[in-house]
């Protein structure tokens, strides 16, 4: 992506000071509290069953989203709440920092399924990108600023909502399955790598191979620290699922000396959605290789490593999410060891 030749501060409109919708539906708008986590996960439940049964919001990954440093609640979110007092709308607008080629602004959130259609979506949509549009118009970096949101091919009023509002659909992203009751593909990696177990010995080199393997995607940006201890520290995170490959300089001395990480692949597991998929399952969250050591069986082999974990486990299915026009063939990787198509994503883009 191109830079510009202005900063984002002199190119993007924004609103000095952003009004408080107003909705006869809803007694009131505010931001979002500690106080609200447990009701806030109560209604990203509701959404979730809904718009999007296979990945469900934990209650533990709230929280602790909530806690990253460049979020802030007071400025970056804002709850709706009836006459009776119950949290019907929230919606959010984070902007992640280390931004090395582009500057987004994410916005995040919901209705609660049973205030649909009403207009509320809309009204706290036309709040949230009030923010993401002040949030770009605070920097002063000359890169693309971008207004994204997503939405699950199970939940049209989202897409709908996104285009009516300017914002452009960008990229399909696919989700993916695979029972592990089914044949696994043995692969090997080429000779000189080997494959072992995540552990936290090697998670900041893991950190810096993800944010280099995954360079060349889509909207991708360096993940920041904070970022990265919510994957590998976060209540769904399954060390025992995720494996690092190695390689070692020719000249090692003893074995294991030199070696660095070369590919990766981080798994979780969310019990949580079990009773909304009908099976147990693991989800890959990552899966990169470095790119001078693609095409060496690196990927297919962590695979093989995951499916066999997963199977040990007894879990049913392995699942991930796979950008469609990946430019690393990645869909073809995953088809080709046995995954098949279960749903979509959609992302959508406003530039600015």
């Amino acid at each position: 992506m191109a830079g510009e030749s202005r900063p984002l501060s002199e190119r993007v409109a924004a609103p000095e000071r952003l009004a408080v919708p107003t909705h006869p539906s809803v007694a009131r708008w505010r931001p979002a509290t500690d106080a609200d986590v447990d009701a806030l996960w109560h209604l990203h439940q509701r959404i979730g069953e809904i718009d999007h049964p296979n990945h469900l919001m934990t209650r533990e990954s709230l929280k602790a989203f909530r806690a990253l440093s460049y979020y802030h609640p007071e400025q970056d979110s804002l709850v709706g709440i009836d006459s009776g007092g119950e949290l019907i709308a929230h919606g959010m607008a984070v902007m992640p920092p280390r931004q090395r080629t582009l500057v987004r602004s994410i916005l995040l959130g919901g209705v609660h399924p049973a205030r649909r259609r009403r207009g509320i979506g809309q009204a706290l949509f036309d709040w949230q990108i009030g923010r993401a549009r002040q949030q770009l118009a605070a920097s002063q970096k000359t890169l693309p600023g971008w207004i994204v949101a997503y939405a699950d091919g199970r939940a049209p009023q989202n897409q709908a909502l996104f285009e009516r509002n300017g914002l452009a659909l960008s990229r399909y992203f696919l989700g993916l399955g695979r029972g592990l009751t089914e044949p696994i593909t043995r692969v090997q990696p080429a000779d000189g790598i080997r494959l072992v177990p995540f552990s936290v010995a090697l998670s900041a080199e893991i950190h810096a191979a993800r944010d280099a393997a995954f360079a060349d995607n889509w909207g991708s940006q360096p993940l920041s620290e904070e970022g990265w201890q919510l994957v590998v520290h976060g209540s769904t995170f399954r060390a025992e699922l995720s494996f690092a490959a190695l390689v070692g300089a020719p000249d090692d001395g003893e074995p294991g000396a030199g070696e660095h990480v070369v590919g990766f692949l981080l798994a979780a597991v969310n019990e949580g959605d079990w009773p909304h998929q009908g099976f147990s399952s693991s989800y890959i969250s990552m899966v990169g290789v470095l790119a001078e050591w693609r095409g060496r069986h690196i990927a297919s082999a962590l695979l093989t490593a995951h499916l066999d974990a997963g199977r040990a486990l007894g879990l049913d299915r392995a699942t991930l999410d796979v950008d469609s026009n990946s430019p690393t063939g990645a869909l073809d990787l995953y088809t080709g060891m046995g995954f098949a198509r279960t749903h979509s994503k959609r992302a959508f883009v406003l530039e600015l």
